[in-house]
């Protein structure tokens, strides 16, 4: 779907807002190393995908603490942003970052493999 500058704008809004929530607001350790990697607020404001990465060991946990916390990440988004909605909270793995992994470990096996430089 192609982004115009207003919902990029929004977007980021709900990204900033959500990663301060969890810096200065939200307690819960399990929330410690997680990283907001972007948000898609609906067109009515209504629901925000927020994308999320953490380690690996950890995804279970972490879905579970965001599930916890959504309420009250809620409560704070209705309040730091001047919507007309707080939007609904839909928390979502980025496995971005566990691809890119996956395809540099290969990379780097097929390189020792044909006997070429690792950089």
């Amino acid at each position: 779907m192609k982004q115009g500058s207003s919902s990029r704008k929004v977007n980021e809004q709900a990204r900033e807002v959500i990663a301060s929530a969890l810096l200065f607001d939200i307690s819960d350790p399990r929330l410690s190393l997680v990283t907001i990697t972007g948000c898609e607020v609906s067109f009515d404001r209504s629901v925000c995908n927020v994308y999320y990465t953490a380690s690996s060991s950890e995804y279970e946990s972490v879905a579970a603490a965001f599930e916890g916390a959504k309420g009250r990440i809620r409560s704070l988004m209705a309040k730091r942003l001047s919507w007309r909605v707080a939007p609904e909270l839909r928390f979502i793995l980025d496995a971005s970052v566990d691809e890119a992994e996956r395809i540099e470990s290969a990379l780097l096996r097929e390189a020792k493999r044909s006997g070429g430089s690792v950089d």
